[in-house]
């Protein structure tokens, strides 16, 4: 028997959105390759994220708890899957490609160094006048260059409009320089903007109940965050049987789903005041499309203000961050005073990069673990090299 198939680009056909990104619309690959019979580019460049070395290392960053503080506090590769989730949930909603959106969010966080934000911070200060770090660049650069696996480039060769979204990931605390390459005038698809919304939801919600577990922040402390407070007791009278750890979850779920709804109906009501009706529409706009409504914008602002105060500056925070900022830079300075200390393929490159790009990148890449155990082998004399 015959058995006949749709390729993945006319089934894209059937289904997307007019102002969805096609796959077959891509402006393609800087390196030419045949594609796939039955697999679309975009599914493809999810493939080959998910397979990098840089994707795996996800599980030993930090988000905001070091690894070893317990094993239920989330990490970049849960906060990657909980974005990822959310964006294709969204992106099924409106009809978008739910392949370029899983893409990009699976891809967004390839650029962040050990112990969070603190590493950034602590890599770009130590690369003033060198160029700087900022982790979405360095996705970039983790996606066009440093990654090895495949003959006759560097690189993953991924799809532009996956680099593009990578370059544009947008959230409070990323503000990217978007290269010229990237069309930095226009904004960038729809599946791109809900990955930067789909960011925000997850590290809110995770970020609450991580506090809430650690013991860092108290339920007492969430009374007057409306966003919390009115899931909260709506849930406690729903499930007055159960304990807090249940109403939690239930109310942290229902937020959410909240948040979720707002945006899709926030976007809906985009597309339909500004006549969206292609993909180059929704560029042109400039500014994203992708956003909540004032409501509940106004409940999120009250909500980050609230983790910025109780959690983000809360003394173990704090202390974790200050150690860690101090790993970082004595591991940058015993580097770059005697670079023969670097792996001997990692040392082999320094002609070609730089001596302080090539540490950047080395230390870039390390998990929180990795970085922790250097650190012994380097400075403690009883440990082994």
């Amino acid at each position: 028997m015959e058995v006949i198939t749709a390729s993945g680009g006319e089934i894209e056909t059937k289904r997307l959105a007019p102002y969805a990104m096609a796959s077959k619309n891509s402006k393609g690959r800087k390196h030419k390759e045949d594609e796939h019979p039955f697999r679309t580019a975009f599914q493809r460049d999810r493939d080959r994220i998910i397979h990098c070395n840089a994707f795996r290392r996800l599980e030993y960053k930090t988000q905001v708890f070091v690894y070893h503080e317990g094993d239920h506090y989330r990490t970049r590769l849960t906060h990657t899957i909980e974005v990822s989730q959310i964006a294709r949930t969204v992106a099924r909603t409106l009809n978008l490609n739910e392949d370029l959106s899983e893409a990009i969010a699976l891809a967004h966080d390839l650029g962040h160094p050990p112990f969070g934000h603190t590493g950034e911070d602590v890599l770009n200060r130590l690369m003033k006048g060198r160029g700087g770090f900022e982790h979405n660049l360095h996705s970039l650069r983790i996606a066009e260059h440093l990654e090895r696996r495949y003959p006759g480039f560097r690189g993953l060769n991924l799809t532009w409009e996956v680099r593009e979204g990578i370059i544009k990931h947008c959230s409070e605390h990323d503000r990217p320089d978007v290269l010229k390459e990237y069309a930095p005038e226009k904004a960038p698809c729809l599946e791109a903007q809900i990955v930067d919304a789909a960011d925000e939801i997850a590290y809110n919600n995770h970020d609450i109940d991580d506090g809430l577990s650690s013991d860092m922040l108290d339920a007492a402390q969430l009374k007057d965050v409306e966003l919390w407070q009115e899931n909260y007791e709506r849930i406690k009278n729903k499930f007055h049987r159960e304990g807090f750890k249940v109403h939690k979850s239930q109310t942290i779920i229902q937020i959410i789903n909240q948040q979720v709804t707002d945006l899709i109906t926030q976007i809906l009501k985009e597309i339909e005041q500004r006549k969206i009706g292609s993909v180059e529409d929704v560029r042109v706009v400039g500014e994203p499309i992708a956003r909540f409504s004032p409501d509940m914008n106004k409940k999120n602002t009250e909500l980050k203000k609230f983790l910025k105060k109780n959690l983000y500056n809360h003394h173990r925070v704090i202390r974790m961050s200050d150690k860690a900022g101090r790993l970082l830079k004595a591991l940058f300075k015993v580097y770059s005073d005697e670079p023969q200390l670097l792996p001997p393929h990692v040392y082999a490159a320094m002609e070609d990069t730089g001596k302080e790009r090539l540490i950047c990148d080395y230390i870039a890449g390390m998990t929180d673990r990795f970085a922790l155990d250097e650190y012994k082998k380097l400075f403690d004399p009883y440990e082994r090299v």
